[in-house]
């Protein structure tokens, strides 16, 4: 059986992994969600001050503390920078990096410049803290709501919690021991033939994925298919596991 560590994107706490991380356990798998400082329960401890750094320090510290060995460490979307800088720290413990409607932050670079500077900073309240969107903008920024329905929607918004604005706007730093790790993309709102063609022309957020320790999956739905598609999602990710 396999421990998955699931960590969420902006704005989204442990709970959003529930469907997912119940289904998985189900099946004999450890599953273990994660709620990064200063978001959902751990809101209260959000401030100005915090970085990606601190965002790494606790997907990092969890593995490391509760002994996780041969990981599929699980990062959707805007917590994919995190998940690539814990997978660089404790690469020994790390049997597979696995990106959920996102794709790995390259070295030197903020997060916040792969969503759009001007985009997020035209939202900030407070100067930093980044607001969830209405659905009109989630759209606009090229997040697809397919697959959530009035119940989802009511859930993120009403659960949804303000993102500190510190920790995807710092630069990523790595120290190359992610590079050789076992990884997987799973696309939702890109078909495969899509992302194969932007890897194809060499486009710079997706020219990473043409290594030999890629392989590409799809789960058709939108942004969200932890929420849009917890059963299919858990079942996807039941067959990756660690390793080649």
């Amino acid at each position: 059986m396999t421990t998955y560590v699931l960590v969420p994107g902006l704005w989204l706490g442990a709970w959003a992994w529930q469907g997912v991380a119940t289904a998985l356990r189900a099946s004999g798998h450890t599953a273990c969600p994660v709620t990064l400082t200063g978001l959902a329960d751990r809101s209260h401890l959000a401030s100005p001050e915090l970085t990606l750094d601190s965002h790494i320090d606790d997907i990092a510290n969890l593995i490391a503390y509760e002994d996780l060995r041969d990981v599929v460490l699980v990062g959707h979307s805007g917590g994919s920078a995190a998940v690539t800088g814990a997978a660089d720290r404790v690469a020994d413990r790390i049997g597979r990096v696995v990106y959920l409607e996102g794709g790995p932050v390259p070295d030197g670079v903020a997060p916040i410049d792969a969503m759009g500077r001007e985009f997020v900073e035209a939202r900030l309240k407070d100067e930093w803290r980044y607001p969830f969107l209405s659905w009109d903008d989630m759209e606009a920024s090229g997040s697809s709501l397919d697959g959530l329905g009035p119940a989802e929607r009511e859930l993120m918004a009403s659960r949804a919690t303000d993102h500190p604005l510190g920790t995807i706007s710092g630069p990523l730093r790595l120290t190359g021991a992610f590079d050789a790790l076992p990884k997987t993309l799973i696309s939702c709102s890109f078909p495969l033939d899509q992302v194969r063609g932007l890897i194809a022309q060499g486009h710079p957020l997706f020219a990473p994925l043409a290594g030999p320790e890629w392989e590409l999956r799809e789960l058709p739905t939108g942004h969200w298919p932890m929420l849009s598609r917890p059963a299919d999602t858990a079942a996807l990710l039941a067959e990756i596991t660690p390793g080649t």
